[in-house]
């Protein structure tokens, strides 16, 4: 079976040039499709769309009555992706439509995971200075991992700059062995 991102791709893509054309607006088409995400990830939920009983009409009024004021362009998405059976993938068509509006927007997401706590004057540094490796704004999601040992890893995108102890003593690792 193909992965879940990439059958999921072409529906944020579609969401996203809908959005983009749309009078509601991109705000409310990411808000909109975060909750949607949201919604297929409710244990009962994921019971009532899995149930072969439930027909596509059935699903759709689960997704209407559970988000009563969707803009008509997003209850039509809805009911695509319905009929489409891919309902399942809505997470990851969130996720990849957030992409696809920070791109749009000149922006990322940078996950931060730090050894330590961080403190908001070294995360406002640190976003500083990665802003200006990676040429774009920059909106941090800082988590704490005590297995990095010291330092920081940081992704954006799917690039990835680890700094951390961890990652060190890997490399060095792998150097021993190799040798």
């Amino acid at each position: 079976m193909a992965e879940l991102s990439t059958i999921a791709r072409p529906y944020a893509a579609a969401a996203f040039a809908a959005a983009k054309d749309s009078q509601v607006g991109l705000e409310t088409w990411a808000k909109a499709v975060k909750q949607l995400s949201e919604v297929v990830s409710v244990p009962e939920v994921i019971k009532i769309l899995s149930d072969p009983k439930t027909t596509d009409a059935d699903s759709i009024a689960v997704f209407d009555t559970v988000l009563p004021n969707m803009p008509t362009d997003v209850k039509n998405f809805v009911q695509l992706v319905v009929e489409n059976d891919r309902w399942l993938v809505l997470p990851q068509i969130a996720e990849q439509f957030e992409q696809l509006k920070n791109e749009h927007e000149g922006k990322a997401i940078a996950q931060i995971t730090s050894a330590f706590e961080l403190t908001q004057e070294q995360v406002e540094d640190l976003v500083k200075s990665l802003e200006k490796k990676f040429s774009v704004s920059l909106e941090p999601e800082v988590k704490v991992d005590s297995a990095l040992i010291g330092g920081v890893r940081v992704i954006v995108g799917d690039q990835v700059l680890d700094t951390s102890v961890q990652a060190q003593i890997t490399r060095l690792h792998d150097k021993l062995v190799a040798e």
